[in-house]
Formats: structure tokens, sequence, C-alpha cells
């Protein structure tokens, strides 16, 4: 998908604030991390932030400082279309069924449910408050852009010295149940980071790259159908296969009884007639940062953000915040009435989500993966995401993706890792040329080379190249960064 030929992302950079409380081991202090205002964002431009360990709150985007920081939050995401739910994600989904179906579930919380909401990743913290921007709107409107000195080495087709670039706010009905108070989080590779697939070791977990374990009676069977198919000379239609053998064969023609359950066989089932409650669901653009945004080859709903209403009976009992971006749905806040926590909303809406994401896959082939916000190793409680497999954590230095069963060793013995282990690997998305960063100054855009020189008082260059060296190359020469 192309960058979006609509309105560039436009940003204030705030660098690295003072430590904030943390809402995970409640340290006073010990929540670091960059910020920056998002007066406006592509969905390309967000999912390559978040693809270097960046994070929405509202329009507060924000990327922890790993190596310093009380609780290192890892990016995580799950591989949606090899998703397979484990035994107590479909005890959740059971549970649903039996509710809707028959009106009758226990209401005692679960011991395989530790967590049951992704709305715990609202850590307890006011920096997107305090760092809030008063740029006014008209100071945000490009009129121009400046071309009069280039950037060495920067080609371009047009001498103009001036074009206009047009400027769009995102404009929808915000639903009423729902404050603008996000809070952050919760196969096939991502267009803008690398995977890194190395072997496990032995006890470290399943080797993914492998098919799943079959019973040797089935492998037998196989063998034998397929040693019989190949003395045949006559077509599988009207041959001469004896009873057993023929009618294993039509058997194993279908789909096999026995597969294990996917969570669309949960989420679509028909319910009986006489359900005693039914759940219906809506889903709407909201108001957001992302400019929302559609493409031949993305899906029918487009991408942007939207709110996800679960109405039961008539009642809207949860509303969930999700962005749809180029590759991934994007988990980002829960909202739900605590009168219905026996149906461990969080936990269902999770899975929900995941069997949407691969309904997108089917009109979007780049849109395959999950991201379900931090995964925090160093807060027990918040370890639940790490049940959602397969899934990927990624690299803090490097910013490749790394299958979770060969991240959890490295984090039982120290809670910041780098992942990556091939220790020459650096991150191929740093900073080049400083001078192409572009910048947004008077209502006119310019690379950083023209407006360093006409920059009055003192220099704000490590400034300018902190805020480029953590969204990378590739954002810091789409998106505006705007001065004053």
């Amino acid at each position: 998908m192309a960058a979006g030929g609509g309105s560039p992302s436009i940003v204030e950079f705030f660098g690295g604030e003072d430590g904030y409380r943390c809402g995970y081991c409640r340290s006073d202090t010990g929540n670091l991390s960059h910020g920056m205002w998002a007066h406006s964002m592509t969905v390309q431009d967000y999912q390559d932030l978040i693809d270097r360990g960046w994070r929405r709150s509202g329009k507060y985007v924000y990327k922890p400082i790993m190596n310093q920081t009380c609780c290192p939050q890892y990016t995580i995401r799950c591989q949606a279309l090899h998703f397979q739910a484990s035994k107590s994600h479909k005890k959740v989904l059971k549970k649903m069924l039996k509710f809707l179906s028959k009106g009758d579930v226990s209401k005692v919380a679960t011991e395989e449910e530790p967590m049951d909401s992704h709305t715990e990743d609202a850590a307890a913290s006011d920096f997107p408050y305090k760092s809030e921007s008063h740029v006014s709107q008209s100071e945000l409107t490009p009129l121009a852009v400046d071309h009069s000195e280039r950037v060495q080495n920067e080609e371009e087709d047009s001498g103009e010295a001036k074009q206009e670039v047009k400027v769009q706010q995102v404009g929808s009905d915000p639903l009423q149940i729902c404050s603008d108070k996000d809070a952050p989080g919760p196969g096939e590779p991502s267009h803008s980071a690398k995977v890194v697939h190395a072997p496990p070791k032995p006890g470290k977990g399943a080797d993914l790259s492998k098919p799943l374990c079959r019973k040797a009676k089935d492998i037998r069977k196989e063998r034998k159908l397929q040693k019989l198919l190949q003395n045949q000379k006559c077509p599988l239609e009207g041959s001469q296969l004896p009873g057993g053998d023929q009618a294993f064969l039509l058997q194993n023609s279908k789909p096999r009884a026995n597969q294990p359950k996917s969570v669309e066989d949960f989420v679509l089932v028909s319910l009986p007639e006489d359900a005693r409650h039914k759940l219906e669901f809506t889903r709407f653009l909201c108001d957001s940062p992302l400019e929302a945004e559609h493409a031949p080859n993305g899906p029918e709903c487009g991408y942007g953000s939207f709110h996800q209403q679960y109405w039961l009976d008539g009642k809207i009992i949860a509303v969930g915040v999700i962005d749809i971006l180029p590759y991934c749905v994007s988990s980002v806040y829960l909202y739900y009435d605590p009168d219905f926590s026996f149906l461990s909303l969080g936990v269902y809406s999770a899975l929900r989500e995941i069997a949407f994401t691969r309904q997108l896959h089917e009109k979007a082939p780049d849109l395959c993966f999950y991201y379900m916000g931090f995964y925090i190793h160093s807060c027990p409680k918040m370890r639940y995401k790490g049940q959602y497999r397969p899934s990927d954590l990624l690299c803090p230095e490097t910013y490749v993706w790394t299958p979770i069963e060969q991240c959890l060793p490295l984090l039982e013995n120290s809670k910041y890792s780098r992942f990556n282990q091939d220790e020459k690997a650096v991150d191929e998305g740093h900073v080049k040329e400083l001078g192409r960063v572009r910048v947004l100054h008077k209502r006119t855009v310019m690379p950083y080379s023209v407006y360093k020189k006409r920059r009055k008082g003192p220099s704000d260059e490590a400034n300018v190249q902190q805020y480029a060296s953590l969204v990378g190359q590739t954002c810091s020469e789409r998106m505006l960064l705007f001065r004053s």
C-alpha cells in the first residue's frame, strides 16, 4: 500500500520526558518514554511507527525507553492466519455460547484468565495529558513546500519553488459511550520490519517452521492409502479399492472431523431458535489522529480507527477500539460493562478481533497480523498476551520480529533484552541523512537542511537527531515535524 496520497502526518516531538508513575510496578518515576503529539497521521506512517516500538494513546504517540524504563514494554503481534485457540481460549468461547443459548454460565472467574481484558494495559499515567499540544490548527496547515535549497543527493523532478499541500481533518462523530481516553495497548513478514526465525534450542518451544504433530495411526493410514493408489491402474472414481480403504479415502477427501476447532467455528456458529440471548456487533469509524483511507486492494471498511460495539439483547455491553492498518489490526482499548465481566469480554473480544483480522485478509492480502500492544514480562499478570500463539516480539535494538519462544528464556534472565542474536545486525532503518527530515515551519514544508539555516536562536539539531533516530529514516522523510 502506498504511503497515502492525502494529507501528510504532522507531529510535535517532545523528546525524552521525565519519569512518570508506572501502572505496572507502581514506581513513582520509573516509567520513561519518548513522546510526540500526532496532529494527524497516515495509517502507513503509524504502521511503520508501531513496527519500531511506538504506540498511541489517543493523539499522544510514545515509545518506551526500553533500556531505562522500570518495566520494558515489547511490541507483540499474533500471526493471525496461523492462530490456534488454546484450551483456556476455547473455554471462554464455549462459555459465551452456553450463555447465549441457555442463559446459564458460572460467574466465577477461571484460573486461566489472570487478565480478563486488554484494558489492563492502561497504566495509571498522566503523561499524554501533561504533554498535550497547544498549537493552533492554523499553524498546522501547510501552504507551501520550500525547495529553494536542495538537500544533497535529493532527486527532484520539479524545479518549482513552491507547490501547494492540502491538509484535511478526519471528521466523524465520536460515540457517546466512549471518551477519548485511549491508553497503551491492550509466516508472512511485515513490510516494515524483518522477521527472525531461528530453530529453538531443545526444550525452548515448538519449531514454528515445521508442520503440526500428527498421530502415528493417521500417518500409517495415509501411507497405506498412498500405496494403494499407486498400485491402482484405474481412476479413483469407480475403482475397486477394498471397501474399508475406499471408505477411508472418501473420509479423507472431506475436511477432517477431528481437526481442532477454529475461532470461527465458535463465533460464527448459528444459535438455536430458542436461544436465551442475542449478541450483535456494529462497527463505526471513530475520531483519532489516524486519517481514514481506502485502497483498491484494501478492506471494504477502509483503514483507520474504529469502534466495535457489542450489543446484548439491545444493550451495549462493550466497545473495542481498534486501528485497521495496512498490515495488521491493532487493538487499542476495550471498554465493557462490569456487570458482564463473568463473560471474560477481554479475552472474547481479542479472539473475535483475531477472527476479524483473518476476515479482512481475504480482501487485503497484506493484512495478516493482530497487534496486541505491549508484552511486559517483568509484570507477571501481563504475560497473558504470550498465550496467543504463534506470536512474535519486536527486538528493541534492530526492530526485527522474533518468535516469542526464543525471547522468553532471555527475558527470564533480564527484563531488558536484545532478541536479535546476530551481534553485527543493526537498525537498518536508522537515519542516514538528517538534512532530509521534513519540517513544517511557518506553514511551509521544507527539508531540515533549509530550516537549520533559517532558524534563529540555539541549535535544535540534537533534538531533531533524536526524533529521526526514533522514527527512522523513512518516516522522518514522510512525516512533517512541526517547528514553531
